[in-house]
């Protein structure tokens, strides 16, 4: 990728982007010390998709009955009972590429409904540890890590712990002239973490214009808000990042605003509008890694699902069981894993039982794209969770 060399504004940008080294975080994008070259992405969805909107049972003899004004007429194909929402076109097109699987009635071990606990249980992926699961596999990887980025204005549960990791975000700061500049490289000269960290990102040309890139990018976004349209812009801001020489392997995108008590609607309205944001972010992070893309695995999770029935006000409440999403040029997709439960019976009379531990996806994921040995993963980084891992994911 062609830009400019890193000017005095980008390189402010990486600075304030090193205030995570607090944490023990350098903020350069140095070469991943595995060459292994196998990205991962994690997406968040905050806020708790309805997976039954999203991957519809449209196929289950209750659904219609359970869903009323909320149940879809007809959607994108895909195995079994299921249909993709009309807004998911390229998720559609993934899974019947092969680049795309899902798993259904799928939560983590948390059942109460709280966004937060349910947030931290999915990024910590245990109740007694405060740092995050991929953050431990990054620590049993020790020099054979990959470097990993937080994107977004403060660091993810996810990637905090032990393990040196990176937080990108924008910032609006004054240029620096050339004495600013010396005075900084000889103020930090000495320090272990942004010394190195200030080097690098004058050093680096290729990875500092994608960071310059990705900064016209995210001032977009603050300019246009933080709805469904701005998602494509902080995937694809990960993405050049990522595909930058030098750029991390792994990454966590947080998108916001899935919590949808009201107005949810079916095949159109609020849901529908988020779902065709994110497509088209799922789109423009795969045009952004380009040829990477193939040795790409991207983990698209919630914290949990949404009630089966629609509430008084044309919404869903918090529910359990829900939908998560693997795809990637590195995935064996065009295929729906896991148990399906069916509505005939609900999880508390109202949610959709949750038949399938999330947990289990992500050590698949880890131990399959990344090659962590299983028993390091029971112990290390899930100790307390004992559901087996699925298997055969990646290609």
């Amino acid at each position: 990728m062609t830009g400019p060399r890193l000017d005095r504004r980008a390189l402010l940008t990486v600075l304030a982007a090193s205030g995570v080294v607090l944490a023990g975080a350098p903020a350069s994008f140095s070469q991943s010390r595995s060459a292994k070259g196998r990205k991962l992405v994690v997406v968040i969805l905050r806020g708790a998709l309805d997976g039954l909107a999203a991957l519809a049972p449209v196929g289950d003899r209750r659904y219609r009955e359970l869903r009323g004004d909320l149940a879809l007429s007809d959607g994108l194909p895909a195995a079994g009972p299921f249909v993709f929402h009309p807004s998911l076109q390229h998720v559609s097109e993934l899974y019947t590429r092969g680049e795309l699987l899902a798993l259904h009635a799928v939560a983590t071990d948390y059942r109460e409904r709280s966004h937060f606990d349910g947030q931290d249980h999915l990024e910590a992926g245990t109740t007694a540890i405060r740092d995050g699961w991929l953050n431990r596999a990054l620590a049993v990887m020790g020099g054979a890590a990959p470097d990993a980025v937080g994107i977004g204005q403060s660091l993810p549960l996810l990637l905090r712990g032990a393990a040196p990791v990176s937080t990108w975000a924008p910032a609006v700061l004054p240029g620096a002239d050339d004495d600013t500049i010396a005075r900084l490289m000889d103020m930090y000269a000495r320090d272990p973490m942004l010394g190195p960290a200030l080097a690098m990102a004058l050093e680096t040309d290729e990875a500092a214009s994608a960071m310059a890139e990705c900064m016209e990018g995210m001032r977009g976004m603050n300019a246009r808000g933080s709805g469904p349209h701005a998602y494509r812009i902080v995937t694809e801001a990960a993405g050049n990042i990522m595909a930058a020489p030098g750029g991390p392997d792994a990454a966590v995108i947080g998108l916001h605003g899935w919590d949808t008590h009201v107005r949810q609607g079916a095949a159109d309205g609020q849901l529908a509008n988020r779902l065709a944001g994110l497509d088209q972010a799922l789109a423009g992070l795969k045009d952004r890694l380009n040829r990477q893309w193939n040795q790409t695995a991207v983990l698209v999770v919630t914290e949990f699902g949404r009630t089966v029935r629609a509430n008084g006000a044309g919404g869903t409440d918090h529910g359990t069981g829900g939908a998560a999403f693997l795809l990637g040029g590195a995935v064996r997709g065009g295929r729906i894993i896991g148990d399906w439960p069916g509505l005939d019976q609900l999880h508390e009379g109202r949610d959709l039982i949750p038949a399938n531990n999330l947990t289990s996806l992500f050590k698949a994921v880890l131990a399959e794209h990344w090659g962590l040995d299983l028993r390091d993963i029971d112990r290390a980084i899930f100790p307390e969770t004992l559901v087996g891992g699925f298997s055969g994911l990646i290609g």
